[in-house]
């Protein structure tokens, strides 16, 4: 398995990257945004690891991103720093997003980074097909990612999943429901972060036409009832 190559990284980005994680781990005192603590775990397990999928969201189509599940704004913010993508990160803690909003505002980068507090069945109906490329970072597994991911994706668009570990089951039963939620497998690549141990997944998929059922469905339905073939 490879071992993660960094990106070329301007001196005025990596002033963005660490200031973005300066003010989470600051934030992260009063609204437990993270379980990561330190600025050496920091630096390897959020700021390294969002720019893993860097390669798969650049190969997207231009246009609007959306992070799902972004927490701190992990790997949202990192990402927009470095594609300049119109940047929405959505997570349904309301005080997370204020706290998040807060930190990209002092970075000076509200005019493309933006944030969502709700869910995302109902980003879904005020938004439907409005982004290009979705990101997920360990928020639930894949036959649910798509299914949440698919009705903001615009014809043609990605959803790049973050994945620690991607069981054989997991991802026959994502593909098993290509054809039912209009998802296709792109590509799968696995590599290790620079501490030579810790083993990232990223997997891709793209919207190709229209789902052969109704969505979004309620909220919580796709993780508490996923889809079956």
């Amino acid at each position: 398995m490879d071992i993660f190559e960094p990106p070329a990284i301007t001196s005025s980005q990596q002033s963005l990257l660490e200031g973005h994680l300066r003010g989470v781990l600051e934030a992260n005192k009063v609204h437990n945004l993270t379980r990561i603590d330190t600025w050496e775990d920091g630096l390897l397990l959020h700021v390294e690891d969002s720019l893993v999928g860097l390669p798969e969201i650049q190969d997207a189509p231009v246009g609007r991103y959306a992070d799902l599940g972004t927490g701190g704004g992990f790997p949202g913010v990192p990402v927009a720093i470095m594609t300049g993508r119109e940047t929405l990160l959505v997570d349904s803690v309301q005080k997370k997003m204020a706290a998040v909003q807060e930190i990209v505002d002092s970075l000076g980068l509200s005019a493309s980074v933006s944030t969502y507090g709700g869910r995302i069945e109902d980003l879904a109906k005020e938004m439907p097909q409005a982004f290009a490329v979705i990101s997920a970072r360990a928020l639930s597994a894949l036959p649910s990612l798509l299914e949440l991911a698919v009705p903001l994706l615009q014809e043609g668009g990605r959803l790049v999943c973050y994945k620690s570990q991607l069981p054989d089951n997991e991802l026959e039963h994502a593909r098993a429901l290509e054809d039912k939620l209009a998802m296709r497998l792109v590509s799968e690549r696995h590599v290790l972060l620079s501490d030579g141990v810790t083993e990232r997944c990223i997997v891709v998929f793209k919207r190709c036409g229209e789902p052969r059922v109704k969505l979004p469905r309620r909220v919580g339905s796709a993780q508490k009832n996923p889809y079956r073939a």
